[in-house]
């Protein structure tokens, strides 16, 4: 059976898409193992680009892949992916690079590549891209608690932040496509549910006339589902439909806690 290790830098949506990419490695039978104790034959590596530090960390990460297994295909994914691809292929070991989007084809990518030894750079201009990426992820490994993701991307562009730039514009998961994921999270024994994305309460700002509001209402419908959490909201998205939201919820109860300009809520 064929081996996989992953090594996941940087936030939340990170570790989120890297159960995502395990799901697709997972339906072509390879198994999961620990990156530091077992060799494998793939390593993806998930990066992040918000410091300089996330950018040494993540060629630490991928130089020790490549060390551990130099015939493994080492595959480069996440936001330092997505800004300085050249620079990651320039590694000696690197067979892939793909970025904050295309991560569907990834199994592809793996397979033309263990085919034909040569290195594959396959990020493209992430402002191009207007559509959500769905990549599902029906389980948890040793969660309780599931996490869904709804929104990636942000149309911010404040001075001193790169991720509009590594992650692209503000892109919706549609509501259909959330509430049927919150539904099979429910079938799979979940009962509390994780809200995520890049700036969570842009949500719907690509939609017409539904919001983050709308989408708790909706969720608050779904048979077995007990509670819900956005991972983080800032302050200025919490409106007077959101709290109405909160407050007649049947499964949330606001709790606003301000940190560093932004608030959290727990429902």
């Amino acid at each position: 059976m064929s081996k996989v290790a992953f090594y996941t830098l940087g936030c939340k949506v990170n570790f989120y898409d890297t159960e995502a990419m395990w799901q697709l490695f997972k339906k072509e039978g390879y198994e999961q193992v620990d990156f530091e104790s077992r060799a494998a034959d793939v390593y993806v590596i998930n990066t992040c680009t918000v410091t300089n530090t996330g950018d040494k960390k993540s060629r630490q990460i991928i130089r020790r892949a490549v060390r551990r297994n130099p015939d493994a295909v080492i595959a480069v994914t996440g936001c330092y992916a997505q800004t300085s691809p050249a620079e990651i292929l320039a590694i000696e070991g690197v067979d892939l690079v793909v970025g904050t989007q295309d991560r569907d084809k990834l199994m592809t990518y793996v397979a033309d590549i263990q085919a034909e030894r040569r290195p594959v750079n396959a990020v493209r201009n992430i402002m191009k891209t207007r559509e959500f990426e769905e990549l599902d992820v029906p389980d948890f490994a040793d969660h309780t608690r599931a996490f869904l993701k709804i929104q990636e991307g942000c149309n911010n562009f404040c001075t001193f932040c790169i991720i509009p730039w590594s992650r692209g514009l503000s892109r919706s998961r549609s509501p259909e496509s959330v509430l049927a994921q919150a539904r099979q999270l429910v079938a799979s024994g979940y009962k509390e549910i994780v809200l995520t994305g890049i700036h969570t309460g842009g949500y719907g700002d690509d939609l017409e006339n539904y919001r983050l509001a709308d989408l708790l209402r909706d969720l608050d419908q779904v048979d077995g589902l007990e509670r819900i959490r956005i991972s983080s909201i800032e302050a200025s998205q919490i409106d007077d439909a959101m709290i109405e939201v909160l407050n007649g919820s049947k499964k949330c109860a606001g709790i606003f806690t301000s940190r560093c300009r932004r608030a959290t809520t727990r429902c």
